[in-house]
């Protein structure tokens, strides 16, 4: 598929700020989890390991695509997989989700975490030479994890509402946070600069956790960090989306640390998110509960959400989380046919 094809995706219009035939839709944890075809092919495959297999990432990757007809793939991997790439000894446990075996505590715990390159991961690049060849004309999102969220599951050695250790080593450790936060960022880079290198057309830095950071903190101890990852990203040449959870107090800053477009969750209304970001393109933001109300109901939020939309320099229409497992896909394709047909008009 030609570049320039490609380059006119309503997708990285959007992204850029530029005019567009419709608004996209993409959205979050669409290439899994809710699919009936992904269960089927996940049967017996650990979440890790088929993130290693270049045939089911392509697969899983492509699934939402064809069933919805959305304007943008997510390549389907997992924020901690580069971990595990590099030697660390961590699993993701159904129904719990990423567990580390030797929590990180001191600087020599930091010091034994290699630095990631591409022969690491192999199958990634593999993987996603397969799938832009695949996708042709619709783009790739390529995709890591914020330094802060996944400090958080080397730290606290699984997930946490409460972050207490992270904070912990964040204020009475700094010299350990700081080292961490390198590290991180510099897999979080490099697994982008893989990603993009193999043909992503664009990227997204999860910070999941970063919701839970007072601004002050925000800017003091996480925001450099995601800043080295984005402007690392920046030199690739590719738009780049931060989204965070509960972010709604930090949208400007996150939107300052770097990013190009900036997802707002669903508990900021999305005209607030706008003003907040700072000129940028927004992505979001219908709550992800909203598949199961009666779909006239959705309808008529995904129409409020759109119209907010408008305001923006770009839309690109996404929930404001990621997709729920229970979801009924029908729905996702009712709503990406509206969302289609309304910004259409």
């Amino acid at each position: 598929m030609p570049a320039a094809d490609l380059a006119s995706s309503p997708f990285l219009l959007a992204a850029r700020g530029e005019p567009v035939p419709h608004t996209p839709v993409w959205f979050m944890r669409q290439a899994g989890r809710s699919l009936p075809e992904y269960r089927k092919l996940r049967e017996g495959v650990a979440m890790l390991d088929s993130c290693m297999q270049p045939d089911l990432i392509t697969e899983i990757t492509l699934q939402p695509v064809r069933r919805y007809d959305v304007d943008a793939a997510i390549f389907f991997s997992d924020i901690v997989l580069p971990l595990k790439a590099v030697g660390v000894d961590l699993d993701i446990k159904p129904g719990v989700g990423p567990v580390v075996a030797q929590p990180v505590r001191t600087l020599a715990d930091v010091a034994a975490i290699p630095d990631l390159t591409p022969e690491h991961v192999p199958y990634i690049t593999e993987a996603v030479r397969t799938l832009v060849g695949e996708l042709g004309s619709t783009p790739l999102i390529g995709f890591a994890g914020a330094p802060f969220t996944v400090a958080s599951y080397l730290v606290e050695g699984g997930p946490s509402k409460e972050h207490a250790l992270t904070k912990a080593m964040m204020y009475g450790a700094p010299d350990v946070w700081a080292a961490l936060m390198a590290k991180i960022a510099g897999i979080s880079a490099a697994y982008l600069r893989v990603q993009v290198e193999a043909g992503a057309s664009a990227v997204q830095l999860f910070d999941s956790w970063a919701g839970a950071m007072a601004p002050q903190d925000y800017v003091a101890h996480v925001m450099p960090w995601s800043s080295q990852v984005l402007a690392a990203a920046g030199e690739l040449g590719v738009p780049r989306i931060h989204f965070g959870v509960g972010t709604g107090e930090l949208l400007d800053l996150m939107g300052q640390a770097g990013a190009d477009v900036v997802g707002v969750d669903w508990r900021v209304p999305l005209a607030d998110g706008i003003r907040r970001v700072g000129g940028r393109p927004v992505q979001g933001n219908l709550d992800p509960s909203l598949v199961f109300a009666p779909t006239e109901v959705m309808l008529a939020r995904a129409a409020e959400v759109l119209d907010a939309g408008r305001a923006a320099p770009g839309h690109i229409f996404n929930l404001g989380h990621g997709v729920m497992p229970s979801t009924d896909p029908d729905q996702l394709a009712r709503l990406t046919d509206f969302v289609h047909e309304q910004s259409r008009r």
